[in-house]
């Protein structure tokens, strides 16, 4: 009996360990990753683990030491020289118990819905649903709602007549903080497809220092959690495409430019690309997969400054000469200049016919004014002005903005010439001191941001529980 309890014990204790085993991942002795990070992991002697990546760098110093490889089969240290990346001997009696990080715990996944001819919304509910995120842009969302409904019916299209749809990809114009990215988001959280946010300014052409052009798909089939299938059907919106301009007067290779546009054809026209798994670069040690790109739906997107004087130029050529003509300074404070943009005038700006061949699609975003700013302030679901009152109702305070305030807050913000990004930052600096005081009295009900608060004129109205408001003097905050 003794004998068999003993046995028990020592089986409960393999299992616990077991357990304990299987809650922890190992960790990279080299480079500190852990195993779901850096992938699996090689296990030498002294319970020491090495990624592969770290192995195959040991490996290459060995390979320019110039040793033999039946001395390193055989594990004789002594007769390896040259080996910069790690050193096993001095490895020996050094157990390394930090070398174990908890795994994260799964994620419960939803089930996605599947995308079929039938649950595609109509272009005019495409537009209802970003018109409660999106302030103005009516052309743009307009453009977009027509664009996606067409492309997800070429998509989920699988009738064999002769007729082939070709892609509706998309190239969209518009002043920093107009609200380029923040539509192409709402877009794919509408239409729950997988969507992939790239910068054109880390591609490069392959064989260089930086992203390679496969990277972009490789990030949207990150965000399909490796499923091949659903990425195939994803959004691919690539910002800063203005970045890769052709280099105008360049006597060294354009890598970042002209390269990059040439290289990225295949991929906007549709073609099957081999990418890597979890890398943004190939290597031997990374797994490779193969995206078929004919299905996926690119957005490129840029500020393209500079541009407006290429426009004026085209226009100021149109202009009659005259008692009646046109003045040379007629555009000069045209603030929607880019929606006259042509093609023509991109492909003066560097960007090569090929490529912009491959985006049918063009269409401007409008420079914001101070009325859209107040609206953006207040009117869409995730209002920064709404976010604000939510932050002060946990605290059971009431946050008020008067109209003038608004308005004060949107003539800074036009000021500072970065569009709807300003906003935050502008709030952020007055709210400070209220979101820094009002914790400490438990008898404040209500606050509200006057104008001369914002202008820093005066202080913002203050009204107990139970008590009027009465104003806050200028500076007490």
């Amino acid at each position: 009996m003794a004998e068999n309890q003993n046995n028990n014990d020592n089986n409960e204790n393999i299992e616990n360990k077991d357990v304990k085993s299987n809650d922890y991942e190992d960790i990279c002795y080299i480079c500190r990753r852990p195993e779901s990070v850096a992938g699996k992991m090689i296990h030498i002697q002294n319970d020491i683990c090495i990624c592969q990546d770290c192995m195959q760098k040991t490996f290459d110093a060995m390979n320019s030491g110039g040793f033999n490889m039946g001395d390193f089969m055989n594990m004789n240290i002594g007769k390896m020289p040259n080996i910069s990346m790690i050193n096993l001997s001095d490895l020996q009696g050094a157990v390394p118990k930090s070398q174990k990080l908890k795994k994260k715990k799964p994620k419960e996944k939803k089930e996605a819905p599947v995308l079929d001819i039938y649950s595609i919304p109509a272009p005019h509910k495409i537009k209802a649903s970003l018109d409660e995120y999106v302030v103005g842009q009516e052309h743009a969302k307009k453009v977009m709602s027509v664009a996606v409904y067409n492309h997800y019916k070429r998509v989920m299209e699988n009738t064999d007549d002769g007729v082939e749809i070709e892609k509706s990809n998309m190239l969209m114009i518009g002043p920093t903080g107009c609200g380029k990215t923040y539509l192409v988001k709402t877009l794919a959280k509408l239409l729950d497809v997988p969507l992939a946010i790239t910068d054109a300014t880390s591609l490069t052409e392959a064989g260089y220092i930086g992203d390679d052009i496969e990277s972009v798909v490789s990030k949207l089939l990150a965000a399909a959690d490796n499923d091949v299938e659903r990425a195939e059907h994803g959004i691919i919106f690539i910002d800063e495409i203005d970045k890769i301009a052709k280099k105008r007067n360049a006597n060294q290779r354009d890598v970042s430019g002209e390269s990059v546009q040439q290289g990225m054809l295949k991929l906007l026209e549709g073609a099957e690309i081999e990418v890597p798994v979890g890398a943004s670069s190939k290597n031997a040690m990374v797994p490779m997969t193969t995206v078929d790109t004919k299905n996926i739906l690119f957005i490129c997107g840029g500020a393209f400054p500079e541009l407006e004087e290429i426009i004026k130029e085209r226009l100021n050529k149109e202009a009659s000469i005259g008692f009646k003509a046109d003045l040379k300074d007629k555009y000069d404070k045209d603030e929607n200049l880019l929606t006259q943009a042509t093609v023509e005038d991109v492909r003066k700006f560097g960007m090569i016919p090929e490529f912009l061949g491959r985006l049918p699609i063009m269409f401007s975003l409008e420079m914001l004014s101070e009325d859209m700013l107040v609206q953006i302030l207040t009117e869409p679901k995730n209002a920064i002005i709404r976010q604000y009152k939510k932050l002060l109702a946990m605290d059971e305070v009431d946050l008020e903005f008067e109209e003038g305030a608004l308005h004060a807050i949107a003539k800074k913000a036009k000021e500072k010439k970065v569009g709807a990004r300003a906003l935050r930052a502008i709030i952020e600096e007055f709210m400070l001191d209220i979101m820094y005081e009002i914790p400490k009295d438990d008898n404040i009900g209500k606050v509200t941001i006057t104008e001369d608060y914002v202008e820093k004129k005066g202080g913002p109205l203050i009204q107990m529980r139970g008590v009027a408001e009465i104003p806050e003097r200028a500076g007490a905050m």
